[in-house]
């Protein structure tokens, strides 16, 4: 073999670590759990680029879920006797070209002889400023909106977690916070209202690399922010929203004579945080960049067999969206997003087609819903709960399916909203007879409860819920279930060639259709509990 310059040798690497992984199909035995996943690869195969929210890639995937809808005898559920329903978008978007954050300090000392000579300063007079850039995506990012100002220049000054009481004189200056995720600390949106309303230019939002239940992950994607068009994408006017990685954040300090891992540390433990100035300024440049887009839900109609419980609608749904493609992981920038959400897509239409080859229509109707927009912040089911296509009264539940991992055996499924309506109650007695344990959210602090489709339904009153893979605090499923986290979560890495365990995905993939079953055909309808918090108030 020739051997290859450094450059052709990287690309090399790179197209290997990129390769598309090869079919499972012939993996799984059971047939229900082979037709699953043999979608599943379609739905997350490279061709699908990712199926990024209003891209052709997307479209191309919602075409055959909608195809599938048609051959499994949904009726179309979308606009205009279609199975689609448009749901209008408009992006902002921070290019990485033209962007650049530099950290530009003061010399460390003024005066002339050796040091003086070896950096060019002027006895008396100081010398040139050191500068160091922090990388784009990679140690810094910012969140994109309406009204990012396209550059930001401050001093920077350390707040701990940046509670009012604490920020001082701010006032033209980038406030950087202890970004602390846990219960009754501030919170990040707190954190920004202070520094906003005290004239600070921006803030910088440092991750806690103690908050292991669920880690920061560098790099990001990219920096785009997507919602309804004809709304504007707003933060603070002229206010920058940042975040930083612990090791930017060292770069950051350099010259405080602090120590950032002990501050880190600090922060990780919720101790108190010492304020300080850093005798450095930020500069930041950001190049924008706005377009209008659409991008459809995918919805199909069951109509239920009961003559009077078929006005009564279940909606089932996922979220067919993916990340696209963005900054390479390990030589790859394909975000195949296999088990979030293409494999639960995949199910609603498994179980359509087990429906049609029963011939057991259920009592009630069944709403089947593949969302987009849900990683651009829920849009799709925002919008479908806004603008529904069955009546809303009619609607008497949600059962969405996300945030699931099948990478160990199924024993426990943490179940969102649990003890607030009956479904609670539905899940166990299904559970129950396949020995499952049916457990409340044990970890609060990540807010998995609002970070998916079910979340929108609440919100109007309509009882909803989800599922989680769980575990026991030591075990090894925990330990699998933190690795996904690391490194897969919206990485490229969650593609067909990951750790699975197919065994545990055909437990799920069964408990789920009895809960459908057991929903769509009691004779009563799922209600809120009396004292949950998600009740519609009178």
């Amino acid at each position: 073999m020739r051997k290859l310059a450094p450059l052709a040798f990287a690309l090399l690497v790179a197209s290997q670590a990129a390769a598309a992984p090869k079919s499972r199909v012939g993996e799984i035995k059971d047939a229900d759990t082979k037709a699953w996943w043999a979608l599943t690869e379609q739905l997350s195969g490279d061709d699908m680029d990712g199926r990024d929210t209003g891209s052709p890639g997307y479209r191309k995937a919602a075409d055959i879920v909608a195809k599938r809808f048609a051959e499994a005898g949904l009726k179309p559920a979308g606009d205009s006797e279609t199975f689609f329903q448009t749901v209008p978008l408009h992006e902002v978007k921070v290019e990485k070209a033209g962007t650049s954050f530099v950290i530009e300090r003061e010399p460390p000392s003024k005066g002339g002889g050796v040091l003086g000579a070896a950096v060019g300063f002027v006895p008396g007079m100081g010398g040139p400023k050191r500068t160091e850039p922090l990388e784009f995506l990679h140690e810094i990012t910012v969140r994109a909106n309406d009204t990012l100002p396209t550059e930001i220049d401050g001093q920077l000054v350390f707040r701990g977690y940046c509670e009012a009481a604490s920020l001082g004189e701010v006032k033209g200056k980038i406030v950087v916070c202890f970004d602390t995720r846990r219960a009754g600390m501030v919170t990040g949106a707190q954190r920004v209202q202070a520094a906003s309303e005290a004239g600070a230019l921006g803030v910088i939002q440092v991750d806690d690399p103690l908050f292991t239940i669920e880690p920061a992950r560098w790099p990001d994607a990219y920096a785009r922010t997507v919602g309804f068009r004809g709304q504007t994408i707003s933060g603070p006017k002229g206010f920058a929203i940042m975040r930083l990685s612990d090791d930017g954040f060292a770069k950051l300090i350099t010259g405080t004579g602090r120590n950032a891992r002990q501050i880190l540390d600090d922060g990780g433990h919720q101790k108190g945080l010492e304020t300080f100035d850093i005798p450095a300024r930020l500069h930041a440049r950001f190049a924008l960049s706005q377009r209008d887009l659409e991008s459809p839900n995918v919805l199909g109609l069951l109509p239920g067999s009961d003559p009077m419980l078929k006005a009564e609608v279940v909606a089932l749904s996922a979220h067919l969206d993916g990340y696209g493609h963005g900054e390479a992981v390990r030589g790859d920038d394909l975000y195949n997003g296999a088990l979030d959400d293409a494999a639960y897509v995949a199910l609603l239409v498994q179980q359509a087609d087990r429906i049609k080859a029963s011939g057991k229509i259920p009592r009630r109707s069944i709403l089947f819903c593949a969302f987009t927009g849900e990683e651009k912040g829920l849009l799709g089911a925002i919008w479908f709960t806004r603008h529904p296509t069955v009546a809303k009264s009619s609607l008497v539940a949600d059962i969405n399916l996300d945030q699931l991992r099948p990478l160990f055996p199924l024993k426990i499924l943490t179940m969102h909203a649990v003890t607030d309506s009956t479904l609670g109650e539905d899940a166990k007695a299904v559970a129950a007879s396949m020995g499952i344990e049916i457990r409340p959210d044990r970890e609060p602090e990540r807010n998995l409860v609002r970070r998916a489709d079910h979340y929108p339904f609440m919100q109007i009153g309509v009882p909803a819920t989800g599922f989680v893979f769980g575990y026991d605090p030591g075990t090894d499923a925990e330990k699998r279930y933190r690795e996904w986290y690391q490194v897969r979560y919206h990485r490229p890495q969650d593609d067909i060639g990951q750790p699975m365990d197919f065994a545990a995905a055909q437990t799920f993939d069964d408990f789920f259709y009895g809960l459908v079953d057991r929903v769509a055909n009691a004779d009563g309808r799922p209600v809120w509990k009396a004292d949950s918090s998600y009740r519609p108030k009178p």
